[in-house]
This record gives C-alpha cells, sequence and structure tokens, in this order.
C-alpha cells in the first residue's frame, strides 16, 4: 500500500508546534485616523477552520476526488477554502480569471468541474456567460448569494460543525490539483500536480533558499504563498489588483515591510521594476527582507541593480527558472548576475538562470516541435549548444488535463519517469550554468541561421533609452525577415529616429543581432495577465506585419 501524502498535512504540524504565530495577515483598509486596520488568522485558526470547512464541503455532497474550480480573491477565505479542499480529499482547479470570457469558457468547458465556488461577481459571470453549466453540481458563494443557488460559505461552515480532524487519506500520486498555465503562448493548459509534487516543491524551495519557520512572507503572486504555510511561514497579503502587479503602489509594500519586518518578498519581475524605479532617491530601504524571489520572466540587469538601493548588502533577488509543469528547476542570485553574467548576456549569450537545483536532472536536446515517444541520449546536443531544456525531477508533472495531444508533444517516457520539454531553449556552459535563450516557439527562422528571443533582446535592451524589446518575424516579397519591436523607457526623451538608429548600430555589433536592419517602436507592449512580463509577441507580430 501506498504511503499517505496530503499537502494540507502541514497546517496540523504548524498548529502543534506554532499555534500562536500568525498563519495569514490580511490588510482590511484604514480606520477614520488613516490607521491600518488587519484580520488575521493563527496556524492554529487556520487549522480549526480548514477542518469546519472540510467536513462541510463533504457534509454537502461532495464526492472524494471531485474537481472545484475556485476563484476566490486573494484572502484568508481564499487559503482557507484551498486547504480544506485537500484535507476533504477535492481537486481545486484553478484559471486566471484575467485569462478573458472566451479562455474561461474553453478551460472549464474542458476540466468539465464538478463544483464553483467564487465570489458573487464570478457566480454571476459563470451563470451568465455559461462556464461549467453542463457539470457543475456544487455551488458555494462567498459573500451574498443570488440566483444561481447552491450554499454560502457561511453555510458550509455551519454544515460543517464538529471536532474530529480533517486529513483525506491520499497518496503522493493522487491529483491534488489542476492549475492552468497564463496562457501567454495559446490557450491555457490544465497542469496536473499531485500531492508528491507539491510536497517535493515544499523541499526544494525550502532547502534552495534556507526559508525557516518564523519567518514572514510578503506575496505578490498569492498561488505561491499556499507554501508558505508548509515553511512555517506567515503571510501578508496586501491591497493591490494581484492581475496587474506592474501597477503596485510602492508605497503600499515599504509601509508592509516596515511594519511586519517581512524576510522574503516574492514578485515578479515587472512588479520589481515598478518598485525599483519608484525607490531611486527616495531612501527608502527595505531593511528587514533577507532574499527577494522573482519568476514568471527573467529580470533585467537594470531592475537587479536599482534593487540593490532598496535592500540590505547580504540581500539579494533571485530568480529561478521553471515553468507550471516543473519549478523550480535551477537557480542564481543577483549578485552572479551583476558581478559575472550580465556582461555575456549584453553581448548576445542569453540569460543565465544559474545552476541545476538538486535533485534535478536536465538535459539539452535538438530542437524539434514533433513528439519524442522515447528518450534516447542521442537527442542530446553538445555542450554549449542551444537546445530544448528537458527536465526530470520529483515536481516535474506528467499531463495535461484532457489534453492528449498536448501531453504527448510536452513528455518523453523514460521507462516509468517522464521527461518534461520545457518548450524554452538554451544551452549549458563549460562552469555547468544553464542558459536561457526564449521560448522555442518563439525562434525566427531565417534560410542562413535561427535566431533566438534572448540573446537579441538583451543586447538591445542594454541601450537606456530602451525598456524592452521584442524579436518577431515579418514576410516581406515571400521571405521571413526579423523585425524588433521597441518600448521605450517612460522617461526617454531621444527622438524615435534617433533611437532606432542607435538600435540598428548597435545591431551590427554583435553575431547574435548583426544583420537586423528593421525596428519600429510599440507604444505600450502587450503582456501576459498573470506576471506582467511575459510579451504577448503573437499580437506583436501582427501589429509589426501591418507596418512593414
Amino acid at each position: 500500500m501506498a504511503p499517505l501524502a496530503n499537502i494540507a498535512s502541514c497546517l496540523p504540524q504548524m498548529a502543534r508546534e506554532r499555534p500562536q504565530q500568525a498563519a495569514i495577515v490580511e490588510t482590511i483598509g484604514r480606520d477614520a485616523v488613516g490607521r491600518r486596520q488587519f484580520a488575521s488568522l493563527t496556524f492554529a485558526e487556520l487549522d480549526a477552520r480548514t477542518d469546519q470547512l472540510a467536513r462541510g464541503f463533504i457534509g454537502i455532497g461532495m464526492p472524494s476526488g471531485a474537481r472545484i474550480v475556485v476563484m476566490v480573491k486573494p484572502s484568508r477565505d481564499f487559503f482557507a477554502v484551498m486547504f480544506a479542499l485537500w484535507k476533504a480529499g477535492l481537486v481545486p482547479v484553478l484559471i486566471d480569471p484575467g485569462l478573458g470570457r472566451r479562455q474561461l469558457k474553453h478551460c472549464l468547458a474542458e476540466v468539465a468541474p464538478d463544483g464553483f465556488i467564487g465570489i458573487s461577481a464570478a457566480h454571476a459571470a459563470r451563470v451568465v456567460l455559461g462556464w461549467g453549466r453542463p457539470s457543475v453540481r456544487f455551488c458555494v458563494t462567498l459573500g451574498r448569494r443570488w440566483f444561481w443557488g447552491g450554499v454560502t460559505l457561511d453555510d458550509v461552515l455551519v454544515r460543517g460543525q464538529g471536532s474530529s480532524p480533517m486529513l483525506a487519506p491520499t497518496t503522493a500520486t493522487d491529483l491534488a490539483a489542476i492549475l492552468f498555465t497564463s496562457g501567454s503562448t495559446g490557450i491555457a493548459k490544465g497542469v496536473e500536480y499531485q500531492h508528491g509534487h507539491f510536497l517535493a516543491q515544499v523541499d526544494l524551495i525550502r532547502d534552495t533558499y534556507g526559508i525557516r519557520p518564523g519567518e514572514i512572507d510578503l506575496p505578490t503572486f498569492p498561488p505561491f504563498a499556499l507554501f508558505d504555510a508548509a515553511l512555517g511561514m506567515t503571510t501578508i497579503l496586501p491591497v493591490m489588483d494581484f492581475t496587474r502587479p506592474a501597477s503596485v503602489d510602492p508605497r503600499e509594500l515599504a509601509e508592509l515591510i516596515a511594519h511586519f519586518q517581512v524576510t522574503n518578498v516574492f514578485g515578479s519581475p515587472a512588479l520589481l521594476a515598478t518598485v525599483s524605479r519608484s525607490a531611486r532617491g527616495s531612501g527608502v530601504h527595505w531593511s528587514s527582507v533577507r532574499r527577494v524571489i522573482s519568476a514568471g520572466a527573467p529580470a533585467s540587469v537594470l531592475t537587479l541593480d536599482r534593487m540593490r538601493d532598496l535592500l540590505p548588502p547580504e540581500a539579494q533577488v533571485f530568480t529561478p527558472y521553471g515553468a507550471t509543469e516543473c519549478m523550480p528547476v535551477s537557480n542564481i542570485g543577483s549578485q552572479e548576475v551583476l558581478a559575472d553574467t550580465q556582461e555575456a548576456t549584453a553581448r548576445g549569450a542569453g540569460v543565465c538562470v544559474g545552476h541545476v537545483v538538486a535533485p534535478n536532472d536536465v538535459r539539452i536536446i535538438a530542437i524539434t516541435d514533433k513528439a519524442i515517444a522515447t528518450w534516447s541520449e542521442v537527442l542530446q546536443v553538445s555542450v554549449g549548444e542551444i537546445g530544448e531544456i528537458c527536465v526530470l525531477g520529483p515536481t516535474t508533472t506528467r499531463a495535461y488535463f484532457g489534453r492528449p495531444e498536448a501531453t504527448a508533444l510536452a513528455k518523453i517516457r523514460d521507462g516509468e519517469q517522464l521527461w518534461h520539454r520545457m518548450g524554452d531553449v538554451g544551452y549549458f556552459d563549460a562552469q555547468g550554468r544553464l542558459w536561457y535563450c526564449g521560448r522555442k516557439a518563439h525562434r525566427v527562422q531565417l534560410a542562413e541561421r535561427v535566431l533566438h528571443t534572448a540573446p537579441v533582446e538583451e543586447t538591445l535592451n542594454t541601450h537606456p533609452a530602451v525598456r524592452r524589446t521584442a524579436l518577431v518575424p515579418v514576410t516581406i516579397g515571400g521571405f521571413t525577415e526579423p523585425l524588433i519591436c521597441v518600448e521605450r523607457e517612460s522617461d526617454a526623451t531621444m527622438p524615435d529616429a534617433q533611437l532606432l538608429g542607435e538600435l540598428s548600430a548597435l545591431a551590427q555589433q554583435f553575431p547574435a543581432t548583426r544583420g537586423i536592419t528593421r525596428f519600429l517602436v510599440h507604444p505600450k507592449f502587450p503582456v501576459d495577465i498573470r506576471h506582467n512580463a511575459k510579451i504577448g509577441r503573437e499580437v506583436l507580430a501582427t501589429w509589426a506585419q501591418e507596418r512593414v
């Protein structure tokens, strides 16, 4: 019989070891004189509340293994619902609400959820737009319930009254959650997470970053904060639009960091760009922070350099490499980037994402868009050669829900194990460090060579008037040519013509960019809704094609 494993087992453990430590602190506004108001749950309170909710979910008839969509704003209730579902042996489904109506409807139809837990607005949209109509049997509303039926979360709590502890007897290979990708490169896919994957992530995150129980975390991407409880960290939820991290108010974060003596911050590169830009000359200092973890896309060298003004000398920004399907894969800190790898990045080497996090096994294989059924050593390329990044490790997920074709394209069988094809290209250097060169789908195939996005863009991004660039293909006279879309720094005053001329001259200095002559200034790049960092290249390519 397989040993029991449940990601929610961390809660009763922390309730025993740290009953009075705050598990979640939620910012709920200010009083009449402007003082901040907070609401919190200790680990003991969160454990008791999730037990009660788990009993209530079972009490309203939710069967073990049922798929339950959760559309709840980041809050104490969000964390309580998630852990209660795991305690009850249910499978939460997380889909970014910012995906848009068409993608949301597609994702919900694909996952065929048994239940839907959401705020009133989410339920109203579900009913009006027909999301999940054929399959949803259980509806739970946070707040006022209107015409869609079901019960409220308060009703669930009443049903769950009692004192018996709850923890479903799941195993490491049982389905724990379906987490949808950001949809930045097509229709979002539902990644199947097993309980063992979550538990392995906890171990890798704790060991990689030296996180210890009792630390204080300020996460600006709430799903990451689900690991906080397992790590014994207190979660501080800021007031912000979590779907637009780049629009964060830096003063909000600075005030919370100072008030709670926050030790860990998780934020996307777009958010760090905002706070680091705001901090210049402001005197703001995150004096208690030991580390910042940034994921979703590579953080720019300029952002990492600016962050040094915010952080204590011993602290740094860590930029782990990974994906929804497998994370963390590798890791590097800002001290190594600024002292060593940034010069190679500026010359077109790509972005160094550091050494592989043990016990992951990472290999580079020849680039192909076809499925690969069986692993073979002959698939691999030489050290220094760009190929597709493949990962085998304890957090490597095994399938996309209801997507056998996508699964076949992304997985390679190796006995009982599965390698995950990251869909990214890169290479290993002579020091054993992994370098990221962009998405495989975004490579630009020319008659004489292949251009990859990161080596090209990071070279051009060194121009002080440039915020970011994007390599896209355009068709001219029946031939594919590379074109660079340019987003200016907001405070840059250089005329467009002069900027593009200087970029063209810069491009001719390096092998990765030599021969690129087409440039267009774009007012503001489209980005993903999750991290505001991944560029919508397909949209830019269409825009550019209309202008050449």
